[in-house]
């Protein structure tokens, strides 16, 4: 039996070892980038179908996360089993279509059958192979060369170090691709509504109170009235905003200021202007910025809202703490 200490130095000998090839054969593929990788990039951009990603075993799972990650910034695909292209599915392809398969070695049957038959019906391939010269990358019309890698383990046999490569180089075109198409965080937010993530990119302006449950009142109004008013208002908010005759914010009473008017035993007070005791000049927000701006401008101030106003300066909502907490709930 071995030592405890021998058998933990072996795993992590060779986990240490899976991973510095890994590592080392995604550094090495910067100098496979070249003029090759910028026509693939101008075929994803000049197709006027849709991105089509291939591979069998292993390479083509990296394909379908890589089709999932060109789907979800702005370049529509989707991903084809080969075998079951050869068996049907091969309808799905348009001549508008393109292409993108990955083979390490280049000499995937089910593969090679497909990409032939789809040049024969017009629509062209990129092809992703450590193997330039091989059948598949002879048919290509532009070639992703990820070179040649060794794979990792004791066998050295099992899609390791190649589909790490496949899945970076991947990964780099749907990125310049992204860039190249202007492709912005609001695009990326109607495509991620869901989930931490969708929760990030919603904008200020789908979260606010507005409407009914924004609570507007004239600096004139008595503290007591506008207790009255936002208590009747729906979603009971923890402020009222205080506005000019032209409608222009021009401050903010919240629960705090009301809470310090009655620490201080100043009954009368509520009997007197609202304007006398509002904050002046409140920290706001607009409508299109983003949720996660709210949260760092309430955590940065300790404030439990903020006022939405638009370009002119007139309240159009208000963000309450509250509603952010339930957001991440």
């Amino acid at each position: 039996m071995d030592d405890p200490k021998n058998k933990l130095a072996k795993r992590l000998a060779l986990a240490a070892e899976v991973v510095r090839l890994e590592a080392e054969a995604l550094l090495r593929l910067e100098e496979h980038l070249g003029e090759s990788f910028s026509q693939a990039v101008d075929m994803v951009l000049a197709c006027n179908g849709q991105v089509v990603v291939t591979g069998m075993g292993k390479a083509g799972l990296v394909g379908q996360k890589i089709s999932a990650t060109l789907a979800s910034t702005g370049t529509p695909s989707f991903s084809l089993h080969p075998a079951e292209a050869l068996h049907g599915d091969l309808g799905r392809l348009r001549e508008q279509d393109l292409i993108l398969a990955l083979s390490n070695s280049g000499e995937t049957p089910e593969l090679s059958a497909l990409v032939s038959a789809a040049t024969r019906h017009g629509t062209p391939s990129i092809v992703m192979t450590g193997q330039p010269d091989s059948s598949l990358g002879r048919q290509a019309k532009v070639i992703l060369n990820i070179g040649r890698v060794e794979e990792a383990g004791p066998l050295k046999l099992a899609p390791t170090v190649s589909t790490s490569a496949m899945l970076a180089l991947g990964d780099a075109l749907a990125m310049v691709v992204l860039s190249e198409r202007g492709f912005e965080r609001e695009d990326f937010a109607r495509f991620h509504p869901a989930g931490r993530l969708g929760r990030q990119l919603m904008t200020v302006g789908e979260v606010m109170r507005k409407g009914k449950e924004l609570p507007l009142v004239a600096g004139t109004r008595t503290v007591a009235e506008v207790l009255i008013q936002t208590s009747k208002t729906p979603g009971k908010p923890g402020a009222a905003l205080v506005v000019s005759d032209t409608g222009c914010l021009e401050g903010i009473f919240t629960d705090g200021d009301l809470r310090r008017l009655l620490e201080g035993g100043q009954f009368h007070l509520l009997e007197g202007p609202v304007a006398d005791h509002m904050g002046r000049d409140p920290k706001t927000l607009h409508p299109d910025q983003l949720v996660e701006d709210a949260h760092r401008l309430l955590s940065e101030y300790h404030i439990d809202q903020a006022p939405v106003v638009d370009k002119n300066g007139t309240p159009v909502g208000l963000v309450d703490v509250q509603d952010l907490l339930e957001l991440e709930g």
